[in-house]
């Protein structure tokens, strides 16, 4: 297998048995949100990029709490996901032009959780033609920007976007 450094890692891989808990809930509580590239706080959620991207522009919804599944949430933190997601879908169409979006759960080790304990939501950009030789051929991936290129593109589109896109009836 080939190798194309991923520079941005190397300060959590360095760290990483250092780290003790749960990598959702340092990030909930920081006070740094540039460094753990949170891009915006709602109430109840908030949303933060990806450190291992399948995409560029690759974000996750979580909930503050420490919760293991969507249904141990209260309705309101769910409704706030739901207005994250689309605030993050809007804000990733103008930063990206992406073809297309994958959105998702995986609940449990089993499901493929690489954070087992507290549920997110991962939003992937995608485009046509996206799975190209690389990871295939030769196991690489390659990404057009590191993450806090990917912050800097991200985080003011998703600032501007509070409240856009909601439906007259959800305004009033």
């Amino acid at each position: 297998m080939k190798y194309i450094t991923a520079p941005w890692r190397a300060a959590y891989v360095r760290t990483a048995a250092a780290h003790r808990g749960c990598v959702l809930c340092r990030a909930a509580k920081t006070r740094d949100d540039a460094e753990a590239h949170v891009l915006v706080r709602g109430r109840h959620a908030f949303v933060l990029l990806n450190k291992y991207p399948y995409q560029p522009g690759h974000l996750m919804i979580a909930p503050l709490l420490h919760l293991a599944s969507p249904e141990d949430a209260p309705p309101a933190l769910l409704a706030e996901m739901a207005a994250l997601l689309r605030r993050s879908l809007g804000a990733l169409r103008t930063a990206y032009a992406p073809h297309g979006f994958n959105t998702g759960m995986n609940l449990g080790r089993s499901a493929g959780a690489g954070v087992v304990g507290h549920f997110h939501l991962h939003v992937v950009p995608r485009w046509e033609g996206d799975a190209n030789f690389m990871p295939i051929v030769g196991r690489t991936k390659v990404l057009i920007e590191d993450l806090d290129a990917t912050f800097a593109r991200l985080r003011p589109l998703l600032a501007a976007r509070r409240g856009a896109g909601r439906p007259e009836a959800a305004r009033r």
